[in-house]
C-alpha cells in the first residue's frame, strides 16, 4: 500500500484567485518504506514540513482550495522535477549535466534527510523510484495544475501560495547581522514567479502581524515556484517559509505551546492574502 497522492479540500464557494499548498508536510510512512529505511522513524522525519497542513486547515473556509501532501518528502519531493533523478540512489540511471539540488541527495527521490543523513543502505530499483513518480508526483502536479486553470477561468489570474517550514537553525546558518533573524520569508524568484505587488501586499500582511519577514534568502524557491511562476501569463507562485521553531518542538518534532497562538496569527495573514486573489482584483499585467 502506498501513500495517497494528496489531500484536496476545496471551499463550499471560491471567492478567490489564490490555490494554497503544502507539499511537503506529508507523514504517511508505509512500514515497507521504514524497513527500507536506516533511520529510525523520528530521524526519518527531520526534512518533513511537519504540521504545516494542519496550520493550514482552515484555507478552505477563506474561499480557497487547499491541496496538501500524503507521501512523506523523503518518499518522493513534490518539490522537484520528476526527472531530477539521482544515480547515487537510483539503479540504472546514467549520469547527467550538474545539478546541485541532485548532487547534494536532494533530488525527487531523496538520498538524503536533513544534515545528510542518508535514508537508504544502498540504492532502489529504477522500477520502484518511477513507481512512485507515476502513483504520487504526476497526480499531484496534475491536480495543481488543474486548480490553476479553475483559477485562472474564474478569475482571469491564479495565484499559488506554496507553504514550507525551515528549520531555525537554516536561518542562523546564514543570518550574521546584528538584526534578529526573519521568522518568515517569501520567496519569489527574484521576482521571476511572481508579481511584485502580490509579494509586496503579502509582506505587509505579515509586518502588520508583527512577524519578521525576509525576501528570497535563504530559501527563494525551488521547482514549483519555477515551473508554475508565469507571471506573464497570470499564473503567480509564491513561496512561503516559516521558522519551525515558532510552532514545534523541532528535536521532538511535536507541536509546542506556542501552536494554537501562531496558527491564530498565521490564519489571519492568510485571509489578508486570500483577498489579494479575490474578486474585485483586476488580472496583474507583467511588470
Amino acid at each position: 500500500m502506498t501513500p495517497e497522492p494528496y489531500h484536496l479540500s476545496l471551499p463550499q464557494g471560491r471567492s478567490s484567485a489564490v490555490v494554497v499548498a503544502s507539499p511537503h508536510s506529508g507523514r504517511t510512512y508505509t512500514p515497507a518504506f521504514l524497513e527500507a529505511s536506516v533511520l529510525d522513524s523520528r530521524g526519518i522525519r527531520s526534512s518533513e514540513d511537519a504540521f504545516v497542513d494542519l496550520l493550514l486547515d482552515r484555507v478552505p473556509s477563506l474561499g480557497a482550495p487547499l491541496i496538501t501532501a500524503d507521501a512523506p518528502r523523503a518518499y518522493v519531493d513534490l518539490n522537484r522535477s520528476q526527472d531530477e533523478l539521482d544515480p547515487a540512489v537510483i539503479e540504472d540511471i546514467p549520469r547527467s549535466a550538474l545539478n546541485p539540488r541532485v548532487s547534494s541527495g536532494l533530488g525527487v527521490i531523496p538520498r538524503v534527510v536533513s544534515n545528510g543523513r542518508a535514508i537508504y543502505r544502498g540504492k532502489i530499483s529504477r522500477r520502484e523510484a518511477l513507481a512512485r513518480i507515476e502513483a504520487i508526483w504526476r497526480p499531484y502536479h496534475r491536480q495543481l495544475q488543474s486548480l490553476l486553470d479553475e483559477s485562472r477561468t474564474q478569475f482571469g489570474r491564479a495565484i499559488l501560495i506554496d507553504v514550507h517550514s525551515m528549520p531555525h537553525e537554516a536561518i542562523d546558518s546564514v543570518h550574521h547581522t546584528q538584526h534578529l533573524p526573519p521568522e518568515i520569508v517569501l520567496g519569489d524568484r527574484f521576482g521571476a514567479s511572481c508579481n511584485g505587488r502580490i509579494t509586496d501586499a503579502a509582506e505587509a500582511a505579515f509586518r502588520r502581524a508583527g512577524f519578521r519577514v525576509a525576501r528570497n534568502a535563504p530559501f527563494a524557491g525551488a521547482f514549483i515556484a519555477q515551473h508554475y511562476g508565469r507571471p506573464s501569463y497570470n499564473q503567480h507562485v509564491l513561496q512561503i517559509e516559516i521558522d519551525r521553531s515558532m510552532y514545534m518542538h523541532e528535536p521532538l518534532i511535536q507541536p509546542n505551546g506556542e501552536f494554537h497562538t501562531f496558527k491564530a496569527r498565521f490564519e489571519g495573514v492568510l485571509a489578508e492574502i486570500v483577498e489579494i486573489g479575490g474578486m474585485g482584483m483586476r488580472p496583474l499585467a507583467a511588470e
